[in-house]
């Protein structure tokens, strides 16, 4: 569906552009963004809803810190999936207990109602519109009854690139609608929002989403 605010310009092979990018800038990502800080609060609130041991699926994993490194280490099982070789690799160095899977995240499958919790974290941004809606109803279905999932989205609608990402001279994609569609496409996936809210990022921010599959 078309989304009112997108830009035009989308690159031949969006996915190769993302790749390409976290390939390059996997460190300079890293401390560009203060990881660690911004996620501990929404990874110790998750950690306190789920039962020990509890099965969890990170996908757009990066390189596993601190998502998988922090869920594993509460002694949870976790499943990395990143589109990154670059970011795969460096996830098997630093979290050994958790399994990790180069692939894109809108291509691989898991059994039904395998998981307890799935993550999206600043990955969906990443995926094409049209491919938003058909992986967040496939990801309702690894979810157990009751299971959770955790997302951030976009604030407003927007589909472009940054030639110059992080001041590296490599380029990045995103696309994501705002949050009043991926509020919708959640309800449409089989997802109920419990929890929303604004993550402020510069001039703007991103929408955190905390949703479950009823049962």
């Amino acid at each position: 569906m078309p989304v009112e605010g997108a830009a035009e310009g989308v690159p031949d092979d969006p996915k190769d552009v993302v790749r390409r990018g976290y390939d390059a800038l996997s460190l300079r990502y890293e401390a560009a963004f203060d990881a660690d800080t911004k996620y501990r609060e929404w990874l110790a609130e998750l950690c306190a809803r789920l039962e020990p041991g509890s099965r969890v699926l990170d996908l757009g994993c990066g390189s596993g810190v601190p998502v998988a490194r922090d869920l594993a280490a509460a002694g949870h099982r976790v499943t990395g999936v990143d589109i990154s070789g670059t970011q795969v690799r460096r996830a098997r160095l630093l979290v050994p207990d958790a399994a990790f899977f180069e692939a894109d995240a809108t291509a691989v499958d898991f059994a039904p109602e395998s998981f307890d919790a799935v993550l999206a974290l600043y990955s969906l941004i990443h995926v094409p519109l049209d491919e938003q809606l058909p992986l967040l109803r496939r990801l309702t279905g690894w979810l157990r009854p009751g299971g959770q999932f955790l997302a951030t989205v976009g604030h407003r609608a927007w589909t472009g690139t940054d030639e110059d990402w992080l001041g590296s001279g490599v380029t990045m994609w995103w696309s994501h609608p705002d949050a009043d569609t991926s509020r919708g496409w959640l309800a449409e996936a089989g997802l109920r929002v419990e929890e929303e809210q604004f993550v402020p990022e510069g001039d703007g921010g991103h929408v955190l989403f905390v949703a479950r599959r009823p049962g």
